[in-house]
């Protein structure tokens, strides 16, 4: 019989780095989660950003939005390089909670493909986001195996 993984919860504007095998969950609402792991290095990180929208005005993302965004995932991936500095295929996989709100999605466009693009640069291969519309999301990601569970 194995033992259950420990699981460590990822609050909103914060991120966990692992090189253990372990199962790093959140509630995503209105939030974005960046998945980025090596399953050869068995390590890995969740960064969980808020998107935060407000009122049924059209949305815009503010240039101090998307600074503090792209920091955060600096931030991110350059600790994942410290902690595991033998993880050279990272791969990152990103899921997406929008409120049953038409005017959140141009600007989440906006932010998945920046952050798209600085993975990128970065050296991690993306998969296409997962995005839903409605209901909170609560995600497990098990960095060590490259597997994302979304409910």
């Amino acid at each position: 019989m194995r033992a259950e993984s420990r699981e460590i919860p990822v609050a909103p504007d914060r991120f966990e780095v692992v090189t253990e095998d372990v199962i790093l969950s959140a509630e995503l609402r209105s939030a974005i989660a960046v998945c980025i792991y090596d399953a050869v290095d068995e390590s890995g990180a969740l960064l969980h950003l808020r998107f935060i929208t407000r009122g049924t005005q059209p949305m815009d993302v503010t240039d101090t939005t998307l600074a503090t965004e792209l920091l955060l995932l600096d931030r991110c991936v350059e600790a994942l390089r410290e902690a595991a500095p033998s993880a050279k295929a990272l791969q990152a996989k990103i899921a997406v909670h929008l409120p049953r709100d038409t005017n959140a999605m141009e600007a989440c466009d906006k932010m998945l493909t920046l952050v798209g693009h600085f993975l990128r640069d970065s050296g991690a291969e993306v998969t296409q986001p997962d995005v839903g519309i409605g209901d909170p999301r609560r995600l497990s990601f098990r960095p060590s195996m490259g597997w994302l569970l979304i409910k």
